[in-house]
């Protein structure tokens, strides 16, 4: 059966807490991945599979279900997390990231991982696909909604504004993406690589409907995801102002912790700052 959750924003940051240690500890037995931008992103997915999204983890391919397409596929364990966390698979399986044979492979594979909506990787792809759900969903009367997670340096990628321009154009209202925005991308700031500012103003541009909000605040987002559902003729997009390696004192907003896995004591630092947040 499809359900929505509904729990408390206690409840919320527990898990959240619970998905940080889990992502560390994927990306440390694995020796590689891309801790960043998975730790920020953390209360983005937390809000849509914990408060948000109607699904069923017994049933994952239920048509009426609704979609989220994860675009930059490099936060993988992110994703991963969230998912085991939400009961789509055993919590175990995640020790095996980016091992031969695992489900778990460094950008989403949905020929081999439960729970899956479009394999990911190739940055600046997502949200066409998700545009085409949303379609989908409109041509069949359907009413499921679609939500797209797109990081701030892939909107430098060209398809983003094409299928932007696209989903205004056809009114996709059932379409929810999510920017996280927190300025740093793979070696440096997006500011100096290649600025996106005023980034609000060029979704509001290609007339979509811009909610910006603390990406890391699960009471601004759930409000922000509300807000979305209810914007009617016009496609929405959640500016998520983040923190790239959230809760993480070294990691947080170091371009050098996009794709890097920490050491034995660089990790057993991580772990521990986390956990003191439960204090």
């Amino acid at each position: 059966m499809l359900n929505q959750l509904h729990k408390s924003v206690p409840e919320l940051e527990e898990i959240c807490r619970t998905l940080r240690l889990d992502i560390l500890a994927m990306i440390r037995a694995a020796g590689s991945g891309h801790p960043g931008g998975s730790l920020s992103s953390v209360e983005i997915l937390t809000a849509l599979y914990f408060g948000i999204m109607k699904i069923d983890p017994q049933e994952p391919c239920q048509i009426d279900r609704d979609r989220f397409i994860l675009s930059k596929g490099h936060i993988a364990p992110a994703l991963y997390a969230v998912l085991a966390e939400r009961g789509f698979f055993p919590r175990e399986v995640l020790n095996t990231l980016r091992k031969l044979g695992s489900p778990m492979q460094g950008h989403p594979n949905m020929a081999h991982c439960t729970g899956l909506d479009c394999s990911s990787g190739s940055l600046g792809q997502g949200l066409s696909v998700a545009s085409g759900l949303a379609l989908a969903a409109r041509l069949r009367g359907a009413s499921y909604r679609t939500y797209c997670l797109m990081g701030d340096g892939e909107l430098q990628e060209g398809q983003i504004w094409e299928a932007a321009m696209s989903a205004a154009h056809y009114g996709l209202d059932n379409l929810c993406g999510i920017v996280d925005y927190n300025g740093v991308q793979l070696d440096g700031t997006t500011k100096d690589i290649m600025n996106i500012d005023p980034v609000a103003d060029k979704w509001r541009a290609f007339n979509w409907n811009v909610i910006c909000c603390d990406g890391h605040d699960l009471t601004a987002l759930l409000s922000a995801f509300q807000a979305a559902a209810s914007c009617k003729g016009m496609p929405s997009v959640i500016i998520a102002n983040c923190v790239k390696g959230k809760g993480v004192s070294f990691m947080e907003n170091q371009a050098a912790w996009h794709g890097q896995c920490p050491n034995d004591a660089q990790y057993q630092q991580a772990i521990a700052e986390i956990e003191q947040r439960r204090l």
